[in-house]
């Protein structure tokens, strides 16, 4: 299986900082019991990712704004 990459996630995700805490989310769930959405042996934190560039998962809450530059 093909590596995943930030760049793919950024594709579902644009804000990496919603991106990582989306994918710790996901992870948290995996140790609750959680199934995967997708196929793989990998970490969990590489299947969030994996969930994540394959757009299986999305955020439900609005993006967070950032602060804006003065």
């Amino acid at each position: 299986m093909a590596r995943v990459t930030i760049e793919d996630c950024l594709r579902q995700v644009p804000n990496r900082f919603a991106l990582i805490h989306l994918a710790a989310k996901r992870v948290r769930q995996f140790h609750k019991g959680a199934p995967a959405l997708v196929k793989t042996d990998n970490k969990e934190i590489v299947i969030a990712l994996r969930e994540i560039a394959a757009a299986k998962i999305m955020p439900t809450e609005p993006l967070p704004a950032l602060p804006e530059k003065t």
